[in-house]
């Protein structure tokens, strides 16, 4: 028998959520907090390594997302395979999970010599250039340890058991801290390694929190070789959609932020400052997103679509008042905020001030189609629906989204009016992903057979 007529008519309660929730976004919020943390250290040692730190960090998560993209994806099927009370399935999934977490660690070696190829063109500096490299080749080399945490917080995440992961996720980045302090700038017989050093606390770290999660595992003695091979085909078919979502949700980002790059320095600055705001603002959502994809994939799996589209629904309303609070917060306190960025300079500091404000504004204006998006995205990935948000991104990101940008450059370069692109194409996104949770396309795919 399928579910209850009442547990479709109801869904999971509001607070069950935030309690399933609460931790993954905590999680995200922790991450962007130890990202700044980062750059903190690498801004005492030197400039050099600051301005290395993000072309080097921004290459290699576009290669590793990719694959951290298919392997989170062990997840959604973590979660259908417990909502369909399979134990055998979910063992399968994080055994496969694991499998490709490995197979992708040896294959991003090969992607080592294109920091290479790339790096020399963005830079003149040398110093900057070595730095970029070192930073980049040590990053890459330890995507395994990136990957393999990913497949054990995925299984986790799977069947409901968030907090662990999100305490073994605060662990893991107090590790980062503790290591960047003493790698970066050495400490008795342990030698200043620069950037270097930060490269191997962040790899040492994801190490950590991957052999924590993974001994805490006890997926039990589980089906054959032939299955997880199975499954690992599944995941593949559906986490390859979902891991070029993200890497085409990052590069075009990128593109943005080199066409901003041309408008000024005080421009540039503020919009550097306001992102980072923006990435805290929106690092939440990204919990949701998760949150919401267990759910969905839970009910789907449990054979119950009704309780997937009512637990999806009520996962964005959470995350809308979330981030409509952490929005208002921000444009009341864009002034003091803006003032940790800001230029001595008098002159400066007014034309940061007065450029930041209308920044926030705008930004604050584009969070709930954001938020909204990367939430409902999430509940179609926990569907099974990674076709539609991979082919959505790229028609609107660039097909519309960045052919505007350059139009505007072209025509009126201002930060304010390129920044106002980022409205229309969030706007567009959200409608779009939120007519496909409201019309159930998704209510096709089914990753496991439904309970009898």
């Amino acid at each position: 028998m399928g579910a209850t007529a009442e547990s479709r008519r109801k869904g999971t309660g509001y607070l069950a959520i935030a309690r399933l929730v609460w931790p993954l976004a905590l999680g995200m919020v922790n991450n962007a907090v130890m990202q700044f943390v980062d750059r903190a250290f690498l801004a005492r040692e030197s400039m050099e390594s600051l301005e290395a730190a993000l072309p080097a960090s921004m290459l290699a998560l576009l290669l590793l997302g990719f694959f951290q993209g298919i392997v989170a994806y062990s997840g959604t099927f973590v979660a259908q395979h417990h909502g369909a009370k399979d134990p055998d399935g979910v063992a399968a999934a994080y055994r496969a999970g694991t499998l490709l977490a490995l197979a992708s660690g040896a294959v991003i070696l090969l992607a080592l010599p294109l920091g290479g190829l790339v790096f020399p063109s963005t830079t003149a500096n040398p110093e900057v250039l070595s730095r970029e490299l070192s930073y980049y080749r040590i990053l890459t080399a330890g995507g395994v340890a990136m990957f393999g945490q990913m497949a054990a917080a995925s299984y986790f995440t799977g069947i409901g058991q968030t907090r662990l992961v999100f305490l073994v996720n605060v662990a893991g980045n107090l590790l980062n801290v503790f290591l960047d302090a003493l790698l970066i700038f050495g400490w008795r017989f342990v030698p200043a390694l620069g950037i270097a050093g930060a490269a191997y606390a962040t790899v040492a770290a994801t190490a950590f929190q991957w052999a924590v999660l993974a001994l805490c595992v006890r997926p039990g003695a589980g089906p054959g070789g032939r299955e997880v091979a199975k499954m690992a085909g599944g995941i593949l078919r559906y986490g390859i959609p979902s891991g070029a979502y993200s890497v085409l949700n990052i590069l075009s980002f990128t593109v943005f932020v080199f066409v901003t790059g041309r408008v000024g320095d005080v421009a540039l600055a503020v919009s550097n400052a306001a992102f980072s705001v923006n990435y805290l603002l929106i690092a939440p959502m990204e919990g949701f997103a998760l949150g919401a994809a267990t759910l969905v994939g839970q009910a789907q799996g449990g054979g119950d679509p009704a309780r997937a589209k009512a637990d999806g629904w009520r996962t964005l309303v959470l995350g809308l008042v979330t981030v409509a609070v952490l929005s208002l917060l921000a444009v009341v306190f864009a002034h003091p905020i803006l003032d940790l960025f800001a230029p001595k300079d008098a002159a400066s500091a007014r034309e940061f001030h007065e450029t930041g404000f209308v920044l926030f504004a705008l930004m604050a204006a584009w969070q709930l189609f954001d938020a909204a998006d990367v939430v409902l995205s999430g509940a179609l990935k926990g569907a099974g629906d990674t076709r539609f948000v991979m082919v959505w991104i790229l028609v609107i990101a660039f097909g519309l989204w960045l052919p505007l940008v350059f139009a505007v450059a072209a025509f009126h370069n201002t930060m304010p009016a390129l920044w106002a692109t980022m409205i229309v194409y969030v706007a567009v996104l959200c409608v779009g992903t939120g007519l496909r949770w409201h019309r159930g396309a998704w209510r096709r795919h089914r990753l496991v057979s439904a309970p009898g």
